[in-house]
């Protein structure tokens, strides 16, 4: 006598399908010691709504002819979630997250706000998710498992941002220009380059950033920001400048 799912939420509320024989006149279908609601009835299936519960339960359906041999339904608790390995990232969506924490190996989506997503479960502490496209801003994060759903994580979608002008647009070739690049969406800056060398940055707010330039060679070169929502280009934004000589 099968049972399907054989496992689901402490909370109940899992619709369970016992299959067998002479089950038509099923009265009672017992989890343990509690009664579960028969939403359906045949004579070679019955179907119930399971109670609350937890750890191994044994499964009973009792007839007029008596009760049935035993089948084990296995309670499962709601996932805990420790950590998201990226709390920001493009609107577009596309990237991979990491979530760990307790109870995931039955994971089976993730929402990022009203989005959903498929995991790959690594372990039951440990999984996968590529983020899907949403809309720019923080929403919550949530994993449903066999065991419910869990909440607690927040998720900002972040657009890829704008470059609107450099100030000053040249300086010395040997670098320590003090650059004030404004522009949109720059509040997650990760790196800003000149002619793809490195810059030391400071974000002064989402529209502006404070950079200094590095060393560099004599003529215009391309400004990249990099963001967590992707990046903009200033092409020739910047011209570097030789000094003179006698």
């Amino acid at each position: 006598m099968p049972i399907s799912p054989n496992q689901g939420s402490t909370g109940g509320g899992t619709t369970v399908t016992i299959t067998g024989t002479n089950l038509g006149s099923a009265t009672a279908v017992k989890f343990g010691s509690k009664p579960a609601t028969i939403t359906s009835n045949t004579p070679t299936s019955v179907t119930v709504t399971s109670p609350s519960g937890s750890g191994t339960a044994p499964v009973t359906v009792t007839t007029a002819a008596g009760a049935s041999n035993p089948l084990n339904f296995y309670y499962i608790g709601a996932p805990f979630k420790a950590s998201l390995s990226a709390a920001s990232g493009p609107s577009a969506g596309g990237n991979t997250v990491t979530i760990s924490g307790i109870g995931l190996a039955t994971a089976s989506s993730v929402a990022f706000g009203g989005n959903n997503a498929t995991p790959t479960v690594t372990s039951d502490s440990l999984l996968n998710v590529t983020v899907p496209a949403g809309t720019s801003g923080s929403v919550g994060v949530s994993v449903t498992t066999t065991g419910g759903t869990n909440n607690g994580f927040s998720y900002t979608y972040v657009d890829v941002p704008t470059i609107i002008e450099l100030a000053p647009t040249s300086g010395s070739t040997s670098g320590g220009t003090a650059v004030t690049i404004t522009g949109t969406e720059l509040a997650t800056t990760e790196s800003v380059t000149f002619d793809g060398v490195t810059a030391p940055f400071a974000v002064v707010n989402s529209t502006t950033l404070s950079v200094v330039t590095p060393p560099g060679t004599a003529g215009a070169v391309d400004v990249v920001v990099n963001t967590t929502g992707g990046s903009a280009t200033a092409s020739g934004g910047f011209t570097y400048v030789a000094s003179p000589g006698i």
